[in-house]
């Protein structure tokens, strides 16, 4: 009698991970058939105020002669920001920098960085090999402010508008792809 309580038991063993892995198959192909862009995580932080942060600058890193200085919350008002998360460790980040030097060009657009957990050393060296977009450079070594922001890793850039609340969210590298629809969306900001 044992035996036969036995076998169903030891048959649901070897089909529980079969069903469980058909489930996954299932629910992954739902995914990428949905048409959705995976880049485009939806964010609770838009249309909200930035968080309240402030980063002291990449110690050494200079620009016309000039110290860069970091920044906070508070200098996020006033015109249109595109904040700029970033590590010199982060490959896609090397890849994307082009168009943020591209992008610092336009002067109705201040282009910030937020270096997150980087080597201070490290990231100048970045920024003096492939040129300097930001106008500041906040230094985040714990990826507190990161996260705060709601990060989900580097690179992510983020559109706020000269209220100060957060208007877009880009996950990934920008892309000569995707750069057209940033920059579509960024100029969908109203300047002040």
């Amino acid at each position: 009698m044992a035996e036969a309580a036995e076998r169903p038991r030891s048959r649901l063993i070897f089909i529980l991970p079969g069903l469980v892995f058909v489930a996954l198959v299932v629910l992954f192909g739902v995914q990428l058939t949905s048409g959705r862009n995976p880049a485009e995580v939806p964010s609770v932080l838009i249309n909200k105020p930035v968080p309240a942060f402030n980063l002291a600058p990449l110690e050494g890193l200079v620009a016309n002669g000039q110290p860069v200085p970091g920044f906070s919350n508070q200098d996020l008002k006033g015109r249109v920001t595109v904040v700029n998360v970033w590590a010199s460790w982060c490959a896609p980040c090397r890849q994307e920098h082009p168009l943020l030097v591209d992008l610092a060009r336009d002067p109705s657009i201040r282009v910030v960085g937020i270096n997150q957990k980087d080597n201070p050393d490290n990231a100048r060296r970045f920024l003096g090999a492939l040129g300097n977009p930001y106008a500041a450079v906040g230094v985040d070594p714990n990826g507190r402010a990161s996260i705060d922001w709601g990060v989900y890793g580097v690179p992510e850039t983020f559109i706020v508008g000269p209220d100060g609340t957060i208007r877009h969210k880009h996950i990934g590298p920008l892309t000569p792809e995707n750069f057209s629809a940033f920059k579509e969306r960024l100029n969908q900001i109203p300047r002040a």
